[in-house]
This record gives structure tokens, C-alpha cells and sequence, in this order.
């Protein structure tokens, strides 16, 4: 594998892929943290099972409540 930089790659969307998979990467850590479950992480050519980290506060929405099916 090389380790070139990534913004001086020959094709436009790789630069872009970094970006692509640490989305991919938090999306999965929420919805471990939601739904209980484990996350399988590849290191060092091993494959582990950690628990997700708990939601920072930083990370957690606060907003009203929505009303649904009322008139606003």
C-alpha cells in the first residue's frame, strides 16, 4: 500500500473517500451505541470486538420535540 498523500492522488474522488469512510466510521459507532452492540474493528491484522464509546455531549441534539399531526 502506498503512503502517498491523499490530496495529490491521480483521481478526484479519492482525496474525497478519506472524508467518505470517517462519516461511515461515526454512523457506525451511533448506532453500536443505540443498539447494544459490539463493533468489530480491523487492527494490526487482527480482528477485535470492542463496545462503542459512550455519546460525548458535545455529540448529542438537543431540540424540542416535534408535534406531529398538529397544526403549528
Amino acid at each position: 500500500m502506498s503512503l502517498r498523500p491523499l490530496d495529490g492522488a491521480r483521481h478526484a474522488d479519492i482525496p474525497a473517500s478519506y472524508e467518505a469512510l470517517k462519516r461511515a466510521a461515526r454512523r457506525a459507532r451511533e448506532v453500536a451505541r443505540q443498539t447494544g452492540t459490539l463493533l468489530v474493528i480491523g487492527e494490526d491484522g487482527q480482528l477485535r470486538l470492542i463496545a462503542p464509546p459512550p455519546e460525548s455531549a458535545a455529540a448529542s441534539v438537543n431540540e424540542a420535540a416535534s408535534r406531529y399531526g398538529e397544526d403549528a
